[in-house]
């Protein structure tokens, strides 16, 4: 497990290019906010998490079946990892931040569409508007 990283994945990197290249300017890995956020947008207190589809529980009722070695123990940390992002997620709203999550999985194969989310909401928080990113 040494070798997983828990920052500056291929994943967040992308998706950071992608926003650089759109004059999308950010903070990474903010030590100060709950979470830890990938990218923090100060502006616009838009909060961005890369989270990796295993680690994080993506599709998590299919695949928990799968695991074949030390079940027990992957099945409750990635248990607990789900309830953390949910804990982190309900706790920055309620300090007025926005909180947007991307599976690994989008990044890669629907980058675009990824992009498209966050531009959509600086746009409309500079009209005032604010969406919600649910």
């Amino acid at each position: 497990m040494s070798r997983i990283r828990g920052i500056n994945t291929k994943a967040e990197i992308k998706l950071r290019k992608a926003l650089w290249s759109k004059n999308v300017r950010f903070r990474i890995h903010s030590n100060t906010i709950l979470g830890k956020p990938d990218i923090y947008i100060t502006k616009y207190k838009l909060l961005i998490f890369v989270d990796g589809d295993f680690w994080h529980g993506y599709n998590w009722q299919q695949k928990k079946e799968r695991i074949k070695t030390n079940t027990e123990f992957w099945q409750a940390k990635i248990e607990r990892n789900i309830k953390r992002d949910e804990q982190v997620n309900r706790s920055l709203s309620e300090k007025g931040f926005t909180v947007m999550r991307f599976w690994e999985h989008q990044i890669q194969k629907k980058l675009s569409a990824c992009i498209n989310q966050v531009l959509l909401y600086i746009e409309s928080a500079k009209n005032g508007r604010i969406p919600d990113p649910e």
